[in-house]
């Protein structure tokens, strides 16, 4: 038996056992809560996550973990959010929807935090939409990082942080891999929850705009994550992206196929 847990433990950690884990968590709107499914069975394996970075709804998923939050908590959060309550008509010349509600629900959840405070090491990705840049926040304001992270070009408003406007970092890497590397990862597991995903006809603006962003994403999307150790690709084909009353059938979906993607259902 303790051989068996020698083998899983080196499948999934390769010959350097000792390298530390990182999380990127990707973008996807409501499909984001099979990042809970993918969270309770990284739990159930004992695997120890060292550090986490996330884009879009992955940083909010990113953060609330980063903060000690365990998978049924964050479940909780993602049955009872749903984004266009938390958002406010506001046409404007940069957006249609304002973000102040969202900011207050982010705020409410994480409370006034820093980054300095988390349990473990966080980054959040965002795009400068003036300068066309990635640009990765590992400092400051948690919430504001947050709501800059989950700004959907052309539905939200950009954020204005430190000079700069900043938008959904989906447009620049979907799934924060990178970030990871660069915080000193030596293993990388990475969630995508759109590279299956199949496209419906849009009923709205708001369908219009989500779907030309993924489709936008994808190519860049694939070269990105071919730089992981282990990819996530949950098969999201049936839901949709806004869709709240899918929460937590999309949670069972990220679950079973991380337990698939997961060597050896052995605790290490």
């Amino acid at each position: 038996m303790q051989q068996l847990k020698s083998l899983a433990h080196t499948l999934f950690h390769g010959k350097a056992a000792d390298k530390k884990t990182g999380l990127a968590l990707g973008c996807g709107a409501v499909l984001g809560a099979a990042h809970v499914g993918v969270l309770r069975a990284i739990e159930e394996h004992g695997i120890k996550i060292d550090a986490v970075a996330g884009t879009s709804i992955g940083a909010l998923v990113a953060a609330l973990y980063a903060f000690g939050r365990n998978w049924k908590d964050i479940g909780e959060v993602a049955r009872h959010l749903n984004w266009f309550d938390i958002s406010g008509l506001s046409p404007s010349q940069y957006g249609l929807l304002n973000n102040q509600k969202m900011g207050k629900k982010i705020r409410d959840l994480l409370g006034e935090v820093s980054f300095n405070e988390t349990r473990i090491p966080l980054a959040i990705v965002t795009a400068d939409i003036s300068k066309g840049e990635k640009v990765v926040l590992r400092e400051g304001d948690v919430g504001k990082a947050v709501i800059a992270s989950s700004c959907i070009p052309g539905v939200f408003k950009p954020v204005q942080y430190d000079g700069r406007m900043l938008v959904d970092g989906g447009i620049m890497e979907n799934v924060p891999i990178e970030p990871l590397r660069d915080m000193g990862m030596g293993y990388v597991i990475g969630v995508d929850l759109n590279t299956r995903h199949s496209y419906k006809k849009p009923r709205h603006i708001i369908d219009v705009i989500m779907n030309a962003t993924l489709i936008m994403m994808n190519t860049a999307t694939k070269i990105q994550t071919s730089k992981a150790d282990l990819m996530i690709t949950p098969d999201l084909s049936p839901f949709n992206l806004v869709d709240t009353g899918q929460v937590d059938d999309l949670i069972v979906e990220g679950y079973l196929e991380a337990k698939k993607s997961f060597p050896l259902t052995f605790t290490w």
